[in-house]
């Protein structure tokens, strides 16, 4: 006797089904990844805006963060640290020196990353709360 070698329809909508729910477990996961490696670039703007606010305040800012708290007087332009693709804008509240970096709309939903900083014996320390990329898990 032949024996006939195969899968069945069973078997294989079983494997169909497995595919799915993988899919779907997969999916959602590498949108969050992509979106989170696009919001590095903002990120990155924002620190190196911090960078500058530290140097400043390290050298001539006296104590002072309203020293330090513009782009003119960091040394830097507000075109440059726009400069990459996700990034939509960089801002320095005057007064406070607190860093705002604004996120593409599109590619990644418009999130900011807000650095705050706090004079401590001559030094800056600084803060992320309040950006919403941390509530999106972006930062």
């Amino acid at each position: 006797m032949n024996a006939q070698k195969g899968f069945t329809l069973i078997e294989l909508m079983i494997v169909i089904a497995i595919i799915g729910i993988l899919a779907a477990i997969a999916l959602p996961a590498y949108q969050t990844y992509t979106k989170k490696a696009r919001f590095s670039e903002v990120v990155l703007a924002a620190s190196s805006v911090k960078g500058a606010i530290d140097i400043c305040y390290q050298t001539r800012g006296e104590g002072d963060l309203a020293n330090c708290d513009d782009f003119d007087k960091v040394g830097g332009t507000q075109a440059e640290a726009e400069a990459g693709d996700q990034v939509a804008s960089v801002a320095i509240t005057t007064g406070t020196g607190v860093v705002t970096a604004t996120g593409d709309a599109t590619s990644v939903d418009g999130k900011n990353y807000i650095l705050t900083p706090t004079s401590s014996n001559g030094t800056l320390i600084w803060d992320e709360a309040g950006s919403t990329c941390i509530v999106a898990g972006l930062c």
